[in-house]
């Protein structure tokens, strides 16, 4: 592809059922920022004669919704690349379409073949969900096609594209008009014919010995989101979320045993995929069988973010740009001081570096408490009376937040939320389901901004960075204030103290700072089983003694 003419680009995605649109910024050094998507079902491949031409009707339907994407890209200065999948490569008439983007609108779209397309939606996965540690089948439903790409390492190993797909399947063995549920012969069929199909690439790829399985695509999300209902989560973030080859056999009986107005009552399906999704489920149960599958997750990226990361090529540290850009985006717009947020994200990270024995966690967690610092006054935008509480409310339902799991997402959200205020407790509703290893996270990571942001009390940025000791607990120290209260044992007693010394810029008085850093310091130190005092630093031998009040 051609290098871009601006840091604004948009990737269109032509899809035999839906167009997706994503415009998006380049970062310095690789990768990108998303800024905005768009989906329309166009369901151009239907009414087509098993895909061999694009009916008058759909053509039209496709040009209205690219020019209205175009529009989208252009209010944001973005230019534009198309790609085409299996609807228009398939079509002896797809010149049509072609012509008449390029004519009327002025899109040159490319049409792409199969194997490019599972390149590309292996491109937009691997970025979603870690593939580096794991060999991983990759399967992407479509409304005309399905890819299938083994990698490893995060390298693409081998790839597959099969003329399998919801409306295909839909168009073929079960017709509309048909009252209650899928004909019993109908679905029989079905099976028989998928089984037949997929048992070569199941052969090809299946050995390969795949560690894990992951799905994009309409389809697959439909599918989590329905299972996710029948276990009465409320999914604001279906990246990273897993399933069961049970419960996907419960979501197919489901299916199969309702008519499409009784579908249209199924929990997390969307209306407008009614009609396709006893194809889309029948077809995913038999990759499931075919490739002895027990469990798949899913990836929201896919085809068009596979097109961007070509033009913008990302390594992780992009990918980890690209999730604190969109952090810092959501900061900026609802913290009133977003600078004392930097700051607090700043002093957060080092006493999370220079801790490091005692909590033993590694890089995720670091990213985790960096980008909860940045967002954990966001709040303040509804209000300052609970602005903790409403952190933790808009980190969990932003769509600002991009590249993240559901899990991450909450325990960026959970760690905002604990900034301040009552430490984390079983009776709280937002820890509901929350594993105990990841509430002992969170009580870490909050205890360790809330010093942070005490270090900050004046938001004045004066203290530079922190220096971090161990030394004996001496005992005499006042209890913290949850003992006092008459909870929980002494932390650390009779064992060690964590020293922590402010190291400051400039002259002027510290003392709000200590005070303000050793009042919240009460969590950090139940979390980490030790004392936890911050004091003055002292001076080293020799040097000037510093002026009173510093």
């Amino acid at each position: 592809m051609m290098p871009p003419v601006s840091d604004m680009h948009a990737a269109i995605d032509i899809g035999t059922n839906s167009f997706h649109l994503v415009v998006a910024r380049a970062l310095d050094g690789g990768g990108f920022d998303v800024v905005t998507t768009e989906k329309e079902m166009v369901r151009l491949g239907s009414g087509g004669g098993d895909m061999k031409v694009l009916a008058p009707e759909a053509i039209e339907r496709a040009v209205e919704a690219l020019a209205r994407m175009i529009d989208v890209a252009a209010s944001y200065g973005a230019d534009v690349t198309a790609v085409a999948t299996s609807a228009v490569r398939e079509a002896e008439n797809r010149d049509e379409l072609v012509v008449r983007a390029q004519r009327e609108l002025g899109l040159n779209v490319e049409v792409i073949s199969g194997l490019e397309e599972a390149r590309l939606i292996f491109q937009g996965v691997r970025h979603a969900v870690s593939l580096v540690d794991r060999r991983a089948l990759v399967v992407d439903i479509g409304g005309g096609s399905t890819e299938f790409v083994v990698g490893e390492q995060g390298e693409l190993v081998e790839a597959r594209s099969l003329r399998l797909g919801a409306i295909r399947l839909t168009e073929r063995f079960l017709p509309a008009g048909v009252d209650g549920p899928p004909p019993a012969a109908a679905v029989a069929e079905c099976r028989t014919f998928l089984r037949g199909a997929l048992s070569g690439v199941a052969r090809d790829l299946g050995g390969h010995r795949p560690e894990l399985a992951v799905g994009s695509s309409g389809t697959i999300e439909s599918i989590a989101l329905m299972v996710a209902a029948d276990r009465g989560l409320d999914l604001r973030q279906i990246n990273g979320f897993s399933f069961t080859a049970g419960e996907l056999a419960a979501v197919a009986d489901r299916v199969l045993s309702l008519s499409a107005s009784g579908r249209r009552r199924i929990r997390g399906l969307d209306e407008r995929r009614v009609d396709i999704i006893v194809g889309g489920v029948l077809l995913l149960q038999e990759i499931f069988d075919a490739f002895g599958l027990e469990a798949m997750t899913v990836s929201d990226l896919a085809l068009r973010e596979g097109v961007l990361y070509d033009r913008f090529p990302a390594g992780p540290e992009a990918t980890r740009n690209m999730r604190r850009t969109s952090a810092r985006r959501l900061a900026r717009q609802l913290d009133p001081d977003f600078t004392h947020a930097e700051t607090s994200a700043r002093l957060a990270l080092q006493l999370f570096d220079r801790t490091a024995d005692l909590h033993q966690l590694g890089p995720e967690a670091r990213e985790l408490l960096d980008l909860a610092a940045l967002v954990h006054n966001v709040g303040m935008f509804i209000s300052h009376s609970g602005h903790h509480k409403h952190s933790w409310y808009i980190v969990r339902n932003t769509e600002q937040l991009t590249g993240f799991t559901q899990r991450e997402i909450e325990l960026i959200a959970l760690v905002a939320r604990y900034h301040r205020k009552s430490h984390p407790s079983d009776r709280h509703p937002e820890l509901a389901g929350v594993p105990e290893a990841d509430r002992r996270l969170v009580r870490i990571l909050a205890g360790l901004l809330r010093v942070a942001i005490g270090l900050d009390r004046r938001h004045t940025g004066r203290v530079a960075a922190v220096a971090v000791r161990l030394e004996p607990a001496a005992g005499g120290r006042r209890a913290p204030k949850s003992e006092r209260k008459g909870g929980g044992d002494r932390a650390g007693a009779g064992g060690q103290r964590l020293v922590i010394e402010p190291v400051v810029t400039g002259w002027g008085d510290l003392d709000l700072e200590i005070y303000s850093a050793n009042e919240r310091a009460d969590l950090l130190s139940v979390a980490l089983g030790v004392e936890v005092e911050v004091r003055r630093r002292q001076p080293d031998a020799g040097s000037p003694p510093a002026p009173p009040g510093s």
